[in-house]
């Protein structure tokens, strides 16, 4: 693809519309040209603000080099933005390709026990990948409501997770129900919850200003510190499942929707105090590292160059980061525009989004 046809694209509505035409127009193909069709990634960071990445700030203080050669490799776009400044919503919006008011969530977003938004029967991205003969999943953050089994108002860990992405056009999904900081902190399988909780847990901002979520019950297999690594893991396996499928001839789509740099904040070594700045600056360089091992496995599986990666924000950054010390340190997570997360400002719905295809996409100059 050349810059005049990156132009066009360019102009058109960045957000969840884009994102399934821009997919559309690299070629949901005939039965004849499935073999021709890119793998397509579609990686959603959580609150990560526009001049968090290099690419799109070139004051950023915070070291992204995985992601700026991503750009060097790509297409950058300075001007996207997101239909909503919060979370759930820009989810909706992305998958339907829907304006997000059009859901019954008249405001804010869903909690960890909320009840599944898309219906069935509701076309979304992953329906429209299914179509064109790809194999979807979904990994992450989802955010968007599921069905949990309750009894006299109380969940019941013991039973099966309905309504999940499973029928909103993935064939596999693992994932946590809502923001990192909501519970209950258990992993759902397709359906399957791997444990189930034995405790409850918690920290207070006043304990932890950075690392705080709110107190819930805890399956023994989800540690919050570990949560980010665990799932670019899951993601790495996924890719390394589905290299001998691709060479057969089928595609995959894999949406990956990141829990950082969202609360609870906490970044692991090497990652902690490496940014200079706290320990959200700490946090954004650690999803750069993973994403730097996305690519090393699209790489290792000879997949790269048959790979089409999307790397976006669901919206700004937040004030959990500490903006006033970040902008004292000399670092804007909204890269001099007003506002942040939760804003009608474009602080609040002006992201970073790279696109990378090698040998599709022409470098940057």
């Amino acid at each position: 693809m050349d810059h005049e046809s990156s132009n066009v694209i360019g102009r058109l509505l960045v957000g969840a519309v884009s994102f399934v035409l821009l997919v559309t127009t690299f070629g949901i193909a005939s039965e004849r040209d499935k073999a021709k069709q890119p793998n397509v990634i579609v990686v959603m960071a959580d609150d990560m603000g526009v001049g968090d990445v290099s690419a799109t700030n070139p004051n950023c203080k915070i070291k992204t080099p995985n992601l700026e050669q991503m750009a060097a490799e790509g297409l950058t776009f300075l001007d996207a933005h997101t239909p909503s400044s919060v979370c759930t919503p820009t989810r909706y919006g992305l998958l339907t390709g829907r304006y997000n008011w059009r859901s019954r969530l008249a405001r804010g977003v869903l909690s960890g026990t909320s009840e599944h938004l898309i219906p069935a029967d509701r076309p979304t991205l992953g329906h429209l990948m299914k179509a064109a003969g790809y194999h979807t999943a979904m990994i992450g953050k989802w955010h968007l409501g599921w069905d949990w089994h309750k009894k006299n108002g109380k969940i019941d860990f013991t039973k099966p997770v309905t309504n999940g992405p499973d029928i909103n056009g993935f064939d596999q999904y693992y994932g946590h129900c809502g923001s990192l900081d909501m519970p209950p902190y258990v992993w759902v399988d397709t359906g399957r919850i791997t444990a189930v909780p034995q405790r409850e847990e918690g920290v207070t901002a006043k304990e932890d200003r950075y690392g705080w979520y709110r107190k819930g019950p805890i399956s023994p297999d989800f540690v919050i510190d570990d949560v980010l690594p665990h799932l670019f893991e899951k993601s790495v396996t996924y890719v390394q499942e589905q290299a001998k499928a691709d060479r057969a001839g089928q595609p995959f789509f894999l949406y990956l929707a990141l829990p950082a740099p969202h609360t609870p904040i906490v970044p692991i070594p090497p990652f902690k105090d490496a940014s200079g700045l706290n320990p959200y600056g700490d946090f954004v360089m650690q999803v750069d590292h993973h994403m730097g091992e996305l690519f090393a496995a699209l790489k290792e599986n000879q997949l790269d160059d048959n790979t089409l990666v999307f790397f976006t924000s669901d919206n700004g950054c937040s004030p959990q980061a500490n903006i006033p010390l970040l902008l004292e340190k000399g670092h804007d997570p909204s890269a001099a525009y007003r506002g942040h997360k939760a804003d009608i400002y474009e602080g609040g719905h002006r992201v970073p989004l790279i696109v990378r295809w090698p040998g599709h996409i022409e470098k940057r100059g």
